[in-house]
């Protein structure tokens, strides 16, 4: 049996990739429009808008405003924030929470019956609306399931990944879908307008707080097909991921500091507050850096809850709570073992203010794409905030436009498909977690790059060869700028170059021209970032 006597073939109008909050919303709004959905795993799974413990970022308490919030959210970014892009999306923050309590999200209240707002990480204000604490993801994603589920208009194809964007002169067309579990049937749909929403790559690193899904897909099957990508040399490194021994490492909310528990080393000692002044309250990328140095130093990094919280943890955080339990740690009494783990992409597919990509009817919400709202750094809780924006505005834009009747291309797949081969896909997480990672240099990325390479033109799979390409852009642009800025941070380039100031905009073209460069034994040097 081979692949090409097996493909099966179907048409719809439109195709949403992803089940996590920017998918599912977007298939919401687009109803009565008929809308399929197409999911790894089972609606509700595999989506990191489930494991999100913090909540959503939204000014709406009184004293606050949506101006306050774009200022903080460009403070963070490390100057590449797109300032208007930033204020629109706090601008809409109070519908979306409106919309989101619609659907049944059950937002924490106050005693007077209010939206209850907590305080996270470089936040100059209390705004941000939680679900018991730490559960929003998952209670935002029960009611969008449930939404969805009994929305007739919206076909969920489960148990799909996508391997190929079909174009024809700039057009995307289809894709071309692998079910789990079937190595020689591929399933192409022709589509109208094609939406990616299929979240980050953390499990293209060795240590993430993603689900396994996250693996960069969307983005390289929109690179391979010509798509632009954005900044995807910044990648944010949680500082507190729960070391316990589990892929993916259970997460420690940045909720938990903002209520006041501190970093300590094995001594008992503090050490966030002689590196910022904001302490554990500092941007990610300092205290991952932190928290980096001393498990580096042999001091390990700790995470102690005993006098912020004591016995009332478990109530406040369960999540995190029974995550500790379950390794045999009790939260209340010692101290949570941390360490920095990827959380979040802020590069992806570049995509302008109506989400639309490079690419004639495609657009990208949620993680895989990149807006310019986040800049080199992400604001806490900003995240899910420009999922359900994007998403929003996605859905009007196609609604406002007369899309072409979908017809099936032709396409001949070219490699088996089947999840990608673990030798591979192990060798790539430890290359990414080794040399690109909290801190990077000139040689670790140079060696990334060239062996990123390597496994891509190698790969026997879509799938690896879909993380590769990825993995290669994201070196590839780390190794292009020199200079240190928000998440990424060269420790031959420790300094920010006020001359290289603005977002990258590149291509897999470009990114296999720098590992062209790299791997000449003449010696070659691509060029980088200029002045």
């Amino acid at each position: 049996m081979t692949a090409s006597n097996t493909h099966r073939r179907h048409i719809d109008d439109i195709v949403i990739v992803g089940g996590g909050l920017a998918g599912l919303f977007c298939a919401l709004k687009l109803a009565p429009r008929p809308v399929t959905v197409i999911t790894a795993a089972p609606l509700g799974q595999g989506a990191s808008t489930a494991w999100a413990q913090g909540g959503i970022a939204a000014a709406i308490a009184a004293g606050d405003s949506a101006e306050a919030h774009a200022a903080d959210t460009v403070a963070v970014g490390g100057g590449l924030v797109e300032a208007d892009i930033a204020l629109g999306i706090a601008r809409e923050a109070p519908a979306r929470i409106e919309e989101l309590l619609r659907y049944g999200v059950p937002f924490d209240r106050d005693a007077d019956g209010r939206l209850a707002v907590g305080q996270e990480a470089a936040h100059s204000a209390r705004r941000i609306v939680h679900v018991r604490g730490d559960m929003a993801g998952a209670a935002i994603m029960a009611a969008l399931v449930a939404a969805v589920r009994a929305t007739p208009s919206i076909r969920a194809l489960e148990g799909y990944t996508a391997e190929h964007l079909l174009t024809h002169d700039g057009v995307v067309t289809g894709l071309v879908l692998h079910e789990t579990g079937d190595q020689y049937a591929p399933l192409t749909i022709a589509a109208s307008a094609v939406v990616l929403a299929t979240g980050g790559i953390g499990h293209l690193y060795a240590v993430t707080t993603n689900p396994v899904e996250a693996r960069g897909q969307g983005l390289a099957i929109a690179a391979r097909a010509g798509a632009i990508i954005a900044d995807p040399e910044f990648v944010q490194f949680h500082p507190t991921a729960i070391m316990v021994g589990r892929d993916p490492a259970p997460l420690a909310t940045e909720a938990l500091r903002g209520e006041g528990a501190t970093l300590i080393n094995d001594r008992g000692e503090r050490f966030m507050a002689a590196l910022h002044p904001l302490a554990e309250l500092a941007p990610r990328d300092i205290v991952a850096r932190g928290v980096f140095a001393e498990i580096a130093a042999g001091r390990g990094a700790f995470l102690d809850a005993r006098t912020a919280l004591g016995a009332r943890f478990a109530d406040r955080f369960p999540t995190v709570h029974a995550s500790c339990v379950a390794a045999g740690l009790d939260p209340a009494t010692m101290p949570i073992p941390v360490a920095p783990a990827v959380h979040y992409h802020m590069g992806g597919i570049a995509v302008d203010a109506r989400g639309r990509a490079s690419l004639t009817h495609l657009w990208a919400g949620g993680e895989v794409s990149s807006t310019g709202a986040h800049g080199a750094n992400r604001l806490a809780s900003n995240s899910l905030l420009e999922a359900v924006v994007y998403a929003g505005r996605i859905a009007d834009d196609i609604a406002g436009q007369t899309l072409p009747r979908a017809r099936l291309p032709r396409f001949v797949p070219d490699e088996a498909h089947a999840p990608p081969v673990h030798s591979g896909k192990d060798r790539l997480r430890r290359v990414m977690a080794a040399q690109v990672g909290v801190i990077r240099d000139h040689d670790g990325l140079s060696a990334a790059v060239r062996t990123l390479a390597d496994i891509e033109a190698g790969a026997r799979t879509a799938a690896l060869r879909n993380m590769a390409t990825t993995a290669l852009l994201v070196a590839s642009a780390a190794w292009n700028r020199r200079e240190s800025r928000g998440a990424h941070y060269r420790a031959d380039h420790p300094d920010t170059t006020a001359a290289l100031g603005r977002r990258t905009m590149t291509t897999l073209t470009a990114a296999r021209d720098i590992a062209a460069a790299l791997q000449d034994e003449a010696g070659h040097v691509a060029p980088a970032l200029t002045a």
